[in-house]
């Protein structure tokens, strides 16, 4: 029997009494789509990223396209879900009491946790939206989360520059400390990688999580601080739910920022706030590349 490959003819011997394993080896063959190691699997992506940023901003183009406003919305949708809490949290319920600037203060949850939730919602339709583009094209799967990413960074941009106009126009003064927003976005993003693929696995084997998500997002909006403060929580309430809620990864981004904009936070961030977020950053990366990579010959399948 003959065999082509690399534009080589080779004859396979089926009497020689190898199995189809030792067949490949010999011949140099391998399979097709397998996964390859960690390490070439992250030299694959870094070829690929000038086409990773290229195609997350045809994607953000194209988000807007039907839009009269275009990518106005990148604006105005942060500032309507501000003016919202703003109404129900801030004025009916009263949880802007004892917060010094409560619109910086809310503004800045708001426009930080959407970037996250954003980038995990999008994420987990990377997969399920171009299952034939996955079909038909070799390339790394993690191009597409990593794509989801960026997308979310390129809206965050305007997103940041509204929130110091905010930051001004409340009584916030520029300070360098303002440049310390750049590495806590940094620390953020990272984490939100790490969480992006890890759903998006999720979601390649169950579709239904897409779902779900809304619900879990917004929970996670009502435990991270947006729009009241830890330090006015019930005095009775057990301090072990408090230890929780503080070490919510995105509370803690969110209050780094806050910290780094606000001079009506009063003073420093707390001791814990930087190791923190680095740790979470570092273990939500490293772990949720690592789990998005090890199914990587399961994209696309079924």
């Amino acid at each position: 029997m003959q065999q082509s490959t690399s534009g080589t003819t080779v004859t396979l011997d089926p009497d020689s009494g190898l199995t189809a394993t030792e067949l490949a080896e010999r011949y140099g063959l391998a399979v097709s789509g397998a996964r390859p190691k960690l390490l070439a699997y992250l030299r694959q992506l870094w070829s690929r990223r000038h086409f990773i940023w290229a195609y997350a901003s045809a994607r953000l183009i194209s988000t807007y396209t039907n839009a009269r406003l275009g990518q106005i919305w990148q604006v105005l949708t942060p500032l309507a879900n501000a003016g919202v809490y703003l109404l129900v949290f801030g004025l009916l319920l009263g949880t802007s009491r004892g917060i010094d600037n409560f619109i910086a203060y809310l503004c800045t949850g708001i426009f930080i946790f959407t970037y996250t939730q954003q980038t995990v919602t999008t994420a987990a339709r990377s997969i399920g939206d171009n299952l034939n583009l996955i079909r038909a094209v070799h390339f790394p799967r993690a191009t597409l989360p990593l794509t989801a990413v960026l997308v979310q960074l390129q809206q965050l941009g305007p997103s940041i520059a509204v929130l110091a106009v905010i930051m001004l126009v409340t009584g916030e003064g520029i300070d360098l400390s303002w440049l310390l927003v750049v590495p806590a976005l940094i620390l953020q993003t990272i984490f939100g990688t790490g969480l992006a693929m890890t759903v998006a696995r999720w979601a390649a084997r169950t579709s239904d999580l897409s779902q779900l998500l809304p619900f879990v997002t917004r929970t996670w909006l009502y435990a991270s601080g947006v729009f009241y403060s830890f330090d006015r929580l019930p005095a009775d309430m057990p301090d072990w739910v408090v230890a929780v809620l503080q070490a919510n990864p995105m509370a803690i981004y969110i209050d780094l920022v806050r910290y780094a904009m606000m001079d009506s936070m009063g003073g420093d961030p707390p001791a814990y706030l930087w190791p923190a977020a680095a740790g979470w950053a570092v273990v939500m990366g490293v772990v949720g590349f690592v789990y998005f990579w090890r199914a990587e010959e399961e994209y696309g399948r079924g």
